[in-house]
């Protein structure tokens, strides 16, 4: 069984935000899609050991914020590998709290929905929250970045609690040394480089200045090893 058959299924690159209270989190994810139209019901899938999940039990609710293209793997790396447990992921984030107390991250969103669960299904380690769409708005045109587009464009990685998580993921050329971030997995390429934070395509992991950081947790360059 080739499990990369599943790399061909669609998929989008979102935030997933709600409250507990006046407490915020908030988590990157990739299963979001529309179930109905008349009441409008979208489905989102959540690991249960995420933060996030807690908060949507709790208060019900659930926001969306859809990322452009152009949203930078730092980003992406404080909402899909940092915990809200340990950090307040929303300092120095542009976002706004709507009427119902669910907060919604603005920052790189092209728009966003909210919504009321109206159900929730239990698939073992995640579960599937089932929501009525509340209040939706549309901030501004762009490209829509996929799931595709992070992994083969911008060369990021999976979170080990996402519902697409593969082990041993590897992507990009085989024909230069590729470096892999031994904290949360990034795979430094050179042929696509890190054009987020100045670094060219086609530039060694050697020729890279000694002050760059892995651009999703922040690791410095002793902790990347060369990817088999």
């Amino acid at each position: 069984m080739d499990l990369n058959a599943l790399r061909n299924i669609s998929y989008g690159m979102y935030i997933i935000s709600s409250n507990k209270g006046s407490q915020f989190n908030a988590q990157i994810a990739n299963t979001v899609f529309q179930i109905t139209n008349e009441p409008i019901i979208i489905a989102i899938s959540i690991n249960k050991k995420n933060f996030t999940h807690e908060y949507i039990e709790s208060s019900q609710r659930f926001s969306i914020s859809i990322l452009e293209e152009n949203t930078p793997l730092d980003f992406i790396g404080k909402f899909g590998f940092k915990s809200g447990r340990t950090e307040n992921k929303f300092i120095n984030i542009k976002s706004k709290v709507l009427s119902s107390g669910c907060p919604v991250v603005l920052d790189f969103s092209l728009a966003y929905l909210e919504a009321k669960v109206v159900n929730k299904f239990d698939c073992s380690s995640h579960t599937i929250f089932l929501g009525e769409i509340t209040e939706s708005e549309i901030s501004k045109s762009g490209k829509v970045m996929t799931y595709a587009y992070y992994h083969q464009i911008k060369g990021g990685t999976t979170p080990k609690t996402a519902p697409t998580f593969m082990k041993n993921e590897t992507k990009g050329s085989v024909s230069m040394q590729k470096y892999k971030c031994k904290i949360c997995g990034y795979i430094y390429d050179p042929k696509i480089g890190d054009p987020d934070n100045g670094i060219k395509a086609d530039t060694l992991f050697e020729d890279i200045p000694n002050t760059w950081v892995c651009p999703v947790c922040g690791a410095d360059k002793s902790q990347f090893e060369k990817e088999e």
